[in-house]
């Protein structure tokens, strides 16, 4: 057994792992500003702490001595929030991750800092290698806000593994999905929208590629990192190495769930010049393949279907309203 603190445990991908390590036989303590879902079993193995991630003494009331790992998820995520609190996305993502990466080295304690794909920018040379460069627009578009905290964040966490001797490692998640994710994202709106009776979406011409990436098998990649020796002072990206273009995506969810046909949203319209959309997406994945043998085992359309079971079975989730027009939206405790 394990003594486990998960920072963002409430949200979408850090309850997820919250379920699997209580089913390792772990001892966890959440610290999240927010609630567990409502479809998460109660476990004694489970303690709940309410705080903020940038108060350092908040913290320090759970990462401290006796700590074993530190799954650092907590973050601001979502395309409204880039555009609409700036300057909450960068405090909580930076100084989030200091307050953790600190507290930690003192405790003792092993790391992994959640990161994204947004990290690479609009980088055009796919498939991305964790260390290919970053390609970013203008300073003065807010849309590149989170990929900019987010990499000072890694640049915190190697530099806190290098001059410090922190025992630490990164995930970059690429554009996951699954039960509980708010309906705020293109697979989670899309799936929303259908059974709620309305047409998926299509944003703009439907052909961005993603590489979408089911939630037990980021957890799964997560946790492996998380318990090997051999992922120290390293960065992996997570995620499918299937390149799928949204528009079909949101014809596979109008298929499965018998709604559609789709419906098209022009972003640019919508979000004005302060968004930026990314043509492709795509991680070159071999690194924690060859070096954790971990790999993507859940395709689309299996991922999908246990999705959209899940949400027929879970009414609170469908009553949540709809995330509106904007893209990619919604506040969320661990990164996409």
């Amino acid at each position: 057994m394990a003594r486990v603190v998960v920072t963002g445990g409430c949200g979408f991908l850090g309850s997820h792992l919250v379920d699997e390590l209580v089913r390792r036989g772990d001892e966890v303590t959440v610290f999240d500003g927010g609630a567990p879902p409502p479809d998460q079993a109660p476990s004694s193995a489970v303690r709940y702490v309410a705080g903020d991630i940038r108060s350092a003494d908040e913290v320090a009331e759970v990462v401290r001595a006796g700590v074993d790992t530190v799954y650092h998820l907590a973050a601001v995520v979502g395309v409204d929030r880039y555009l609409d609190r700036p300057v909450d996305v960068i405090d909580i993502n930076l100084l989030g991750t200091r307050n953790v990466l600190d507290l930690a080295t003192r405790a003792g304690a092993s790391v992994v800092v959640a990161s994204t794909s947004e990290v690479f920018g609009k980088n055009p040379a796919v498939p991305w290698r964790e260390d290919d460069d970053r390609v970013l627009g203008s300073t003065a578009i807010d849309r590149w806000c989170y990929s900019s905290s987010k990499a000072l964040a890694e640049h915190l966490t190697f530099a806190f593994v290098r001059d410090r001797g922190l025992r630490a490692a990164i995930v970059r998640y690429f554009n996951v999905y699954g039960p509980r994710q708010r309906p705020a994202f293109v697979v989670s709106r899309s799936v929303h929208r259908a059974l709620n009776g309305e047409p998926p979406v299509v944003y703009d011409d439907g052909g961005q590629t993603r590489c979408f990436t089911y939630v037990q098998d980021a957890i799964d990649a997560t946790i492996t990192v998380g318990t090997s020796d051999r992922a120290l002072g390293e960065c992996f990206n997570v995620g499918s190495s299937v390149e799928t273009t949204v528009a079909e995506v949101s014809n596979l969810v109008a298929e499965l769930t018998g709604v559609g046909p789709t419906v098209p949203i022009e972003t640019r319209e919508l979000l004005g010049e302060r968004y930026q959309d990314l043509r492709r997406r795509v991680p070159d994945t071999r690194k924690i393949q060859e070096t954790l043998g971990w790999r993507c085992a859940t395709d689309l359309r299996t991922g999908l279907t246990r999705t959209i079971g899940w949400a027929r079975e879970n009414p609170w989730w469908l009553a949540q309203p709809d995330s509106g027009a904007r893209p990619d939206s919604g506040l969320a405790a661990t990164p996409a």
